[in-house]
């Protein structure tokens, strides 16, 4: 017998690209032209992979979904991120090369501070609590400028890429962001830059040239010795979060601070002029939110209790919060939540709206007001609100609930672009999207989710059949062709249920002889049914 076959074996199609792995496509591209140049800030002759306009486009795009991802601007005291700016502005004109920096306050407790590709840094209000003096804040902001400067995130990146081919993994999980394994779209790249541990040379480098920025912007350097001092007795003391925040992606060292101090003191002979540590200036910038502190406390409190759903606790910790800072829209907001999880649905909204009147440019209120809208069954101010949210930050969450929305219109197609853009998040929702979305397609596409493996047995065509997704599978038509001397050939067998994973073998009923030819053997899933 000769048998010659034209197996078919189809595994899952790839889900359709974003505009994320566009981009992480053409950066993969670009690394095959291979290219030298000049750090601006060491003067070192360097590969580059990344250019200069790619770096200042990731930034820009990447910088409103990231402070969205870690709280949100602190707007109660808009001085203080207009006196973190000034700051910011006069360490990055002595920067060695010229981006255009921005400086924000971020509505985040953890003490952190991070800077994209392209000079975009936000600092935690967390952090500014820990500081005593303006030139502190300036030994955090020249770090985070000679980051961006010295393109160190850019240079992550290309690591990146060299090393997995890819940037990024389907998940991912920002550091102190509730909804970090739910970000999708083009915003998981700006999650991933803020997760990125930087190398010991990159914080020895940002060390000793933020320094050199400190001092030629009129600022005392050994603020920047006092800082590092600070910060490695606090990671000895404090709690968690100072290690998943700051000193996650920073870790502080003793070596940092004896390097520090030898950077100092060489660079002593060359400073001239009154230097300024301006405490009394910082202390009186930050006297509102030390003075508010209380509040933080308590909403920081409220919100561990809710994660435990200690829901009463939480609501006591709140009103205190609210009676200490009436004007903050988390409070409420957090509020809002909770009455969202105990299906208070118009509560909810109640609270959703006040928070929205003070802060709305933030993703989390327009979310939670969604999934309470479509809850309360008012579908088109529900899609309203989601849309919004994905404007501000595309999750998951928004994206599942719309495509349940479209479901429930009938808009097919509309749902599977939702479920579709969904499906490659973490934990339950992604699971939900990916059932949801394989739901519309299978039966469009049985083939794309039934794994075929064709053999013979004795002279029996037979096929192995393996389910890829994570449903049962109720039945499956398939179809074995053939051409057996010289006469197409073709029978449809029907089989089921199949779960999850699982595999099951059909036979065709053809039964060939030493003496025949077989040639063109094909077999197709043509139909699956739930």
């Amino acid at each position: 017998m000769v048998i010659k076959c034209s197996a078919l074996k189809l595994t899952p199609r790839p889900t359709k690209r974003n505009s994320m792995y566009r981009l992480l496509s053409l950066l993969l591209l670009n690394c095959l032209l291979i290219s030298c140049a000049v750090n601006p800030v060491t003067g070192k002759n360097e590969l580059s992979f990344v250019s200069d306009a790619q770096e200042l486009s990731i930034g820009s795009e990447q910088y409103l979904p990231s402070q969205q991802s870690q709280g949100g601007i602190y707007l109660v005291d808009p001085g203080l991120t207009r006196y973190v700016d000034q700051v910011g502005q006069r360490i990055a004109n002595v920067s060695d090369r010229q981006l255009p920096y921005e400086f924000v306050v971020l509505n985040n407790s953890q003490p952190n501070a991070w800077a994209l590709p392209g000079g975009k840094i936000a600092v935690n209000r967390g952090l500014l609590l820990e500081l005593d003096n303006e030139a502190e804040l300036a030994a955090v902001l020249s770090h985070e400028v000679v980051h961006a400067a010295a393109k160190h995130g850019a240079k992550s990146m290309q690591r990146g890429l060299i090393l997995q081919g890819v940037l990024l993994a389907t998940t991912i999980g920002a550091s102190n962001s509730d909804y970090g394994n739910y970000i999708v779209g083009g915003a998981q790249l700006g999650a991933q830059l803020l997760t990125q541990r930087y190398g010991r040379t990159a914080e020895l480098e940002s060390d000793s040239y933020g320094i050199q920025y400190m001092a030629a912007a009129g600022y005392d350097p050994s603020a920047a010795i006092t800082l590092q001092q600070t910060f490695v007795e606090l990671s000895a003391g404090k709690d968690s979060s100072w290690l998943t925040g700051l000193f996650s992606s920073h870790p502080p060292s003793q070596e940092r601070v004896d390097a520090n101090r030898a950077s100092v003191s060489a660079l002593s002979p060359l400073l001239r002029g009154d230097l300024e540590l301006g405490r009394e200036r910082y202390q009186k910038q930050i006297a509102y939110l030390r003075q508010k502190q209380k509040a933080y406390s308590a909403f920081d409190k409220a919100d561990t209790l809710k994660k435990n759903n200690e829901f009463g606790s939480a609501l006591r910790h709140l009103d205190r919060a609210v009676e200490e800072e009436p004007g903050e829209a988390r409070f409420y907001g957090l509020r809002a939540d909770i009455h969202l999880e105990k299906e208070q649905y118009r509560p909810a909204n109640i609270y959703y709206n006040r928070a929205l009147e003070l802060d709305p440019k933030y993703f989390a209120y327009y979310l939670g007001r969604g999934l309470s809208m479509a809850r309360l069954g008012q579908a088109e101010n529900a899609k309203r609100d989601l849309e919004r949210s994905n404007e501000l930050l595309p999750t998951a969450i928004a994206m599942n609930e719309l495509g349940q929305l479209s479901l429930a219109e009938g808009d097919t197609t509309g749902a599977k672009n939702y479920f579709q853009s969904a499906m490659n998040a973490g934990g339950e929702t992604g699971a939900a999207a990916r059932d949801a979305f394989t739901r519309l397609d299978l039966p469009d596409n049985p083939a794309h989710y039934i794994e075929v493996a064709p053999f013979l047995s004795k002279g029996r065509l037979a096929a192995t059949l393996t389910n890829r997704t994570g449903l049962t599978i109720a039945r499956l038509d398939v179809t074995f062709a053939a051409n057996a001397n010289g006469e197409n050939i073709q029978r449809s067998v029907s089989l089921g249920p199949l779960g999850a994973g699982q595999s099951i073998q059909a036979s065709s009923g053809f039964r060939f002889s030493e003496t025949d030819t077989v040639t063109n053997l094909r077999v197709v899933v043509t139909g699956a049914m739930l």
